[in-house]
């Protein structure tokens, strides 16, 4: 049986349960009171030392940290759309599983962060690197449907969460049409799950 250690109200762990529904994999959520400190406990810190959310458990192997979750889910049972063979193709889907961790983490993930819980920041940078990652990412949708392949891939949905969430750290998404267009596809996809606070038409 899989196990997710997840928070609600977690991009990252959306990113999971998120994959997990579209693979139609069943599953059963363990919640994380992170509030309460539950990611420190010694019993929490043996799944993952750096204490964060989510954590898999697939009967006894114990991934964390969502990019590699994704990857875990997307060889093991996601079979060659999610998973290709080919080389250019991963590098593709790679490259993004960078970008999330990165640009989109310290752009759209941080801005929502500071505005919806109240984190301080450097407001500024966020900003500036929100909006820089928002339009390479909306030109590079012009001539292409998917991030990484002609079809749906890992990447999209690593990248997906935080930007769909981006109103609530005050970014406006409807400026980009592309985006858009591709959120509109992502939410096509038969078994897609929502979460609160994401961008609606």
């Amino acid at each position: 049986m899989i196990t997710l250690y997840d928070m609600s109200l977690s991009g990252n762990c959306h990113k999971v349960r998120l994959l997990l529904s579209l693979l139609a994999l069943p599953y059963q959520t363990q919640a994380v009171d992170l509030r309460g400190g539950e990611q420190r406990s010694p019993d929490y810190l043996q799944r993952n030392p750096f204490g964060q959310v989510p954590v898999l458990d697939d009967d006894g192997q114990i991934i964390r940290d969502s990019q590699a979750i994704l990857v875990y889910l997307a060889k093991r049972y996601g079979g060659e759309q999610w998973w290709p063979d080919d080389a250019y193709k991963l590098a593709q889907i790679a490259a993004w599983l960078s970008t999330a961790a990165n640009e989109i983490f310290h752009g759209p993930a941080k801005l929502r962060v500071h505005h919806k819980f109240g984190s301080t920041i450097d407001t500024a940078t966020a900003q500036q690197t929100a909006e820089k990652v928002l339009g390479i990412i909306d030109r590079h949708l012009e001539s292409r449907d998917w991030l990484a392949s002609d079809s749906v891939s890992i990447a999209d949905i690593a990248v997906y969460p935080y930007l769909a969430l981006a109103p609530e750290g005050g970014l406006d998404i409807g400026a980009y049409a592309n985006i858009i267009a591709w959120f509109q596809r992502i939410r096509a996809l038969s078994g897609y799950v929502a979460m609160p606070g994401m961008w609606q038409a």
